[in-house]
């Protein structure tokens, strides 16, 4: 979810961190936070939901998500469409809650918790680090609520450990790649890293149905099971995209295309 900052708390939480909430049915303020937000999707997100749905990756993206171009990183993110003719609520808000709930988005799961990510230094160097802190909006009567939690205990009981462990390598890209002095995306390359992230159809088409499988020396095992594992196309996805993005020669090209590369003495 991506709040108004006068509604995050400026205190970073660790996983240690306790707070009391809990959401029902019968809450003054239910369905509320569902309602007029901009709700930031990951790859694993359009996976879960999509499959839940029965529509293609494509299919979803089109009905149900518009695309955001972050200002800063030109990188392209797939955020969920709220239903204006009905107010702005979610298009998956029923009176009785998450039509979706079982495979509700990442953001969801974690609210009233924000995660983040950053670089920050290690006994081992500079690594990506899980850094916490609490959103309170106005309208929420859920901290009114006697339920205590940890953080921790929190995101077992929402289900979100596997969404983090699923879009970790996904984030960890985007946090990489939006360094200052980092050229802009152009047109190309945020279709390309879009496709990758969020459309598995389409970027499955583009790995079977064009000259890619030709161009790059890849493992046949991991080529099979990506013509019917959407976990398994999404993991190579994020493979790709350090490839393109030049973060990381996660892929290899093939001696003959390598020679072509090459300029004449």
């Amino acid at each position: 979810m991506l709040p108004s900052t006068e509604y995050v708390e400026s205190v970073e939480r660790t996983l240690d961190s306790k707070f009391t909430f809990n959401c029902h049915k019968d809450i003054s303020c239910f369905n509320k936070c569902c309602q007029n937000t901009d709700m930031l999707l990951t790859p694993f997100d359009i996976l879960r939901m999509k499959k839940r749905l029965g529509l293609s990756s494509t299919e979803f993206l089109k009905k149900y998500t518009y695309t955001h171009i972050d200002e800063q990183s030109s990188h392209p993110f797939a955020v969920l469409s709220m239903n204006e003719e009905e107010g702005g609520k979610c298009c998956f808000l029923t009176p009785e809650g998450c039509s979706i709930y079982e495979d509700r988005p990442a953001n969801c799961r974690y609210y009233p918790v924000g995660k983040g990510l950053m670089i920050r230094d290690t006994t081992d160097g500079p690594a990506p680090v899980d850094f916490y802190f609490f959103i309170k909006q106005p309208a929420c009567r859920g901290f009114d609520e006697g339920r205590e939690w940890t953080i921790q205990e929190w995101r077992a009981a929402q289900g979100v450990d596997v969404y983090d462990e699923m879009n970790r390598e996904w984030q960890e890209i985007q946090l990489r790649r939006d360094n200052p002095g980092k050229p802009k995306l152009d047109d190309n390359k945020q279709a390309l890293m879009f496709m990758a992230s969020y459309d598995g159809d389409q970027f499955r088409k583009f790995v079977f149905e064009s000259g890619f499988l030709n161009l790059f020396e890849l493992d046949k095992d991991e080529v099979e099971k990506m013509r019917t594992d959407d976990v398994a196309l999404m993991k190579f996805g994020f493979k790709y995209l350090k490839f393109m993005l030049m973060l990381e020669e996660t892929l290899k090209v093939k001696e003959e295309y390598r020679k072509e590369a090459k300029p004449a003495n």
